[in-house]
């Protein structure tokens, strides 16, 4: 029976301002930057700050320097105008920098394949499928799709019906022979056999295709003891294949690719320093950009605003009062950007006060969002948006912020130790290990625990997983 009720709750929603708010808290030194200069583009009512001022005094103060020169008169060189043309020239500097990007331009992977690709004598049919399946080729050099697959696309986007069979001819008499070796392979297997074909036969080599093509599973899976009874050869031998295979390459594509790509470098959103043995704080300047609401803009709403005739303007005082108003809101929401990275970075740096004065890894203590979150009072999620994306320098090297956060241990003497420590100390036992027999999680929880460190074989096992060290069969060597 259907019935009818008032029921109360309370319900938090978070208004669009807000979202926006958290989105530029999540943003790294380089996409916020790139936010803000887009804003500039799009809000003609949000401005720089006294870079036109500085461009005109420095051009003033030239003009001044290079006429007393000239005339050879005594300049007033008080320390006080020397420091204040020195001001404005970096200033003036830095923002010629800021306003000239250099662009490096390179041709693409696909580019790099297709020129090599149209040396080969072929027809027009031929080689625009050739050039439909080097589309299909990922920055690792491999072809992850079925060749139906690309039969039927071909079909569709070329309108031309082409059998399975051209398809993989053109694959592997053209582009399976394009450079780097390897290219074009639909799977590992096939990429590490291209190589090993191009390679002088020897009797390693020989041995290194047989394991490829006949026994790759248990080459994988690093089988050693039942590929050599496979293969009736000795454990030296089987050595000698086993280190030809491991010198080819399993993403030939990454060779090009890598050397063509610009990376980002890590730009630190913090500094942490010493000073008479107290820590100090700072936040990178390229996260304070000087904005402000227009000048003129507000003039020309005023103006506008003052006409007696208001409604005949209704819809220009309509945009010039959203342009302002989303102006205004930026350069607020910048502000409280600021406010709410130097808050929580500072409660991380008192928190873990200790490892900031000594670089002790040891002195890194047990720490969760929650603990940051309710020191400073805001949401776990803002502390966790801060955390995930942002990087700090420190006098022992730049580190993203989620590092310093650790789940809670007790050792055998009760105190609480960070999940860090373990993880050090895991790595360490690992890199020792002796790799023909290496440690099985079973043994390392037992290292541990001889060490003072109570850590269950299954919690071992997710240290490792988390510290991406494979099991102890694949870090095995002959």
């Amino acid at each position: 029976m259907l019935k009818q009720q008032l029921l109360q709750k309370g319900q938090h929603k978070l208004s669009p301002q807000q979202i926006r708010l958290m989105k530029l808290v999540q943003l790294s030194t380089l996409d916020f930057e790139q936010k803000v200069q887009q804003e500039l583009e799009e809000n003609p009512a949000l401005e720089e700050e006294n870079y036109s001022e500085l461009e005109e005094n420095s051009d003033i103060l030239e003009n001044e320097i290079n006429i007393t020169e000239d005339q050879n008169q005594s300049v007033d060189t008080s320390p006080e105008i020397n420091d204040e043309i020195e001001d404005v020239q970096i200033n003036n500097q830095n923002y010629t920098m800021k306003k000239y990007i250099p662009i490096i331009s390179g041709i693409s992977f696909q580019e790099y394949l297709k020129n090599q690709l149209h040396t080969f004598r072929l027809n027009e049919k031929d080689l625009l499928i050739a050039d439909f399946i080097l589309g299909n080729i990922d920055d690792d050099g491999y072809i992850r799709r079925k060749i139906p697959s690309i039969a039927d696309d071909i079909f569709l986007i070329l309108g031309m019906s082409v059998s399975t069979e051209i398809i993989e001819k053109l694959l592997i008499n053209y582009i399976q022979k394009l450079d780097p070796i390897g290219v074009g392979s639909r799977n590992l297997q096939e990429c590490l056999l291209i190589q090993l074909e191009k390679k002088k036969i020897t009797q390693e080599i020989f041995l290194s295709k047989k394991i490829i093509q006949n026994h790759f599973e248990f080459f994988v899976k690093k089988h050693y003891h039942k590929l050599q009874k496979r293969l009736g050869v000795t454990k030296k031998n089987l050595r000698k294949a086993i280190d030809q295979i491991k010198k080819l390459n399993p993403k030939p594509g990454k060779i090009y690719s890598d050397n063509t790509k610009n990376f980002d470098h890590i730009i630190p959103d913090f500094d942490i320093y010493i000073s008479d043995e107290k820590l100090e704080l700072s936040l990178n300047h390229r996260n304070i950009p000087e904005l402000k609401v227009s000048s003129l803009y507000l003039d020309m709403l005023k103006s506008y605003k003052s006409v007696k005739n208001i409604k005949k303007n209704e819809k220009t005082i309509v945009f010039l009062k959203q342009k302002i108003d989303s102006a205004k809101w930026f350069v607020d929401a910048i502000k409280q950007r600021q406010n709410t990275l130097m808050i929580t970075m500072n409660a991380i740096m008192d928190y873990q006060k200790e490892y900031f004065l000594t670089g002790d890894p040891v002195k890194i203590k047990p720490m969760i969002l929650k603990n940051i979150s309710q020191k400073i009072g805001v949401g776990v999620s803002t502390v966790s948006r801060v955390a995930n994306s942002k990087y700090v320098n420190t006098p022992y090297g730049t580190f993203l912020i989620k590092s310093f956060f650790s789940e809670k241990m007790i050792n055998q003497e009760g105190e609480e130790i960070s999940s860090i420590e373990i993880k050090k100390l895991l790595k360490e036992s690992i890199d020792k290990e002796n790799k023909k027999k290496p440690l099985t999680d079973e043994k390392l929880s037992k290292i541990l625990k001889k060490k003072g460190y109570l850590v269950a074989r299954r919690t071992v096992s997710k240290y490792r997983n988390q510290m991406h060290i494979p099991v102890a069969r694949m870090r095995k060597n002959l």
